[in-house]
């Protein structure tokens, strides 16, 4: 494969990625996604704890999260394209040495990561028993300008 192929392949490559991303990003924010999570979450919080045990339970929670969750996002995905999971898991795969950061990768990690899977779930538990208060009220607002 000569110099000029290669590039179209990445560029092709790269095209792929950022459209299968740019869905992602219009399902998470949907509200059928948005209650799907909540209504999980909200099923199994209280099962989780803080420490480094990990029960068997949480195993079993966490293969419904992600079967959940992913046949969720690859339906939603085949509406919009002709989505090739094979080939998206290949693309992540090449681009796990980047930083690949934001809100989508970290849902995205989720499914292939038991302890952020873990960490979101405590984060969930804590929001809801109050630990985490409503951080809009630590907020002031005031304009630049001097006040006459």
């Amino acid at each position: 494969m000569d110099f000029e192929e290669n590039l179209i392949k990445r560029q092709n490559s790269t095209e792929y990625f950022d459209t299968v991303i740019g869905h992602i990003e219009d399902i998470v924010i949907g509200e059928g996604f948005q209650t799907l999570v909540n209504q999980f979450m909200d099923c199994y919080y209280l099962v989780f704890e803080p420490g480094e045990e990990n029960k068997i339970a949480y195993t079993e929670i966490y293969q419904k999260y992600q079967f959940l969750v992913e046949t969720f996002i690859v339906e939603s995905l085949n509406d919009r394209m002709r989505f090739d999971m094979e080939r998206f898991a290949r693309e992540l795969e090449t681009r796990k040495s980047e930083l690949l950061d934001g809100e989508i990768f970290e849902l995205l990690y989720t499914l292939t990561d038991f302890l952020t899977f873990k960490e979101m779930l405590l984060d969930y538990k804590s929001f809801k028993e109050g630990a985490y208060d409503e951080l809009s009220k630590d907020f002031s607002v005031t304009g630049l300008q001097k006040q006459p």
